[in-house]
């Protein structure tokens, strides 16, 4: 039977400017410019519809052209798409400038909107239900500190398994209030020293990090480096297959997580889990969107011989 995903969190539009040659800070750079539906949580939802999920996304969204779009993308990735529309508002946006080689220079984050979807909306009936029907629940930091709280606990109460995405440092610490009641957190190095207050030189020094501030399962991303995950006493480490062409970074964090995500729901453990995850970032940085359109189970198994077996820590 088809697994049924509970998405919770952003869902606006990208905006991203590449810079044509080397990057020249204070100065005017040659560059193009681009822009499509993105969001931590929609584009995890996106490449689970892509990979067979059933997936619903909830989220806030203005009565904008934007939002339309956004509204548009859901329909084409195949999501059942139910936001919160405020019509006096405007969808949030992130706008992005970004180096020739794809590499983040700098983003600002409009996101305003985001603080009305407040915990009390959990209580509409078909948001009850949703809860209800669907078999795991993915939140992401983009929603306020108190709304992250309650849909944990909401999800535990029902004994769903909850994920969530850091989104940025600045965001991460919204989960701090329950942060040990989430079963599997996705982040960056830079997100997991917002956290901690520090950052370890070799991977292998992250876990026992977390996991003293109460993480029970994390993936920590390192860019180009290898990535450490820990889960029920084991850690393990991955390094990343190398891209044949890199079109852009924007989305591989949320594509790792999606592609971790469907293989645990099959029944993988978390460090088999990640080799997946790594296999579905690796197809989106080879494509200038933010999620590959092209995405099917057949081409993630594909993907798949190309990533390396984990290494064990312990």
């Amino acid at each position: 039977m088809m697994k049924k995903i509970l998405v919770l969190g952003g869902a606006h539009i990208d905006r991203r400017g590449r810079i044509s040659g080397e990057t020249a800070p204070g100065a005017s750079n040659p560059g193009t410019w681009f822009e499509e539906p993105g969001g931590g949580g929609f584009n995890a939802a996106r490449n689970l519809a892509r990979l067979g999920f059933h997936v619903t996304m909830i989220s806030p969204r203005g009565g904008d052209a934007i939002g339309e779009m956004v509204g548009e993308a859901a329909d084409f990735a195949g999501i059942d798409d139910r936001p919160f529309v405020f019509l006096d508002r405007k969808t949030p946006s992130y706008t992005a400038i970004i180096e020739k080689d794809g590499n983040l220079v700098i983003a600002l984050a409009d996101m305003d909107l985001y603080r009305f979807f407040v915990p009390r909306r959990l209580s509409i009936r078909w948001v009850r239900e949703a809860f209800v029907a669907h078999d795991f629940i993915l939140v992401d930091a983009n929603l306020p500190e108190e709304t992250i709280a309650a849909i944990v606990a909401k999800a535990h109460s029902l004994a769903k398994p909850v994920a969530a995405i850091a989104i940025s440092p600045a965001k991460v610490i919204r989960l701090k209030p329950c942060i040990e009641t989430i079963d599997y957190l996705f982040l960056n190095e830079a997100e997991a020293a917002a956290l901690v207050g520090q950052q370890p030189q070799e991977a292998a020094g992250w876990p026992p990090l977390l996991k003293a501030i109460g993480i029970r399962s994390a993936v920590v991303t390192r860019g180009r480096h290898e990535l450490v995950a820990f889960s029920e006493g084991r850690a393990v480490t991955l390094q990343p297959p190398v891209a044949d062409t890199v079109a852009d970074v924007t989305g591989a964090g949320d594509s790792l997580a999606a592609g971790t995500l469907a293989a645990l729901m099959a029944g993988l453990p978390l460090e088999q889990a990640i080799r997946h995850g790594a296999a579905a970032a690796a197809l989106t940085v080879q494509s200038r969107h933010a999620v590959n359109e092209n995405l099917t189970p057949d081409m993630l198994n594909e993907a798949l011989a190309l990533v390396p077996t984990v290494g064990i820590l312990h």
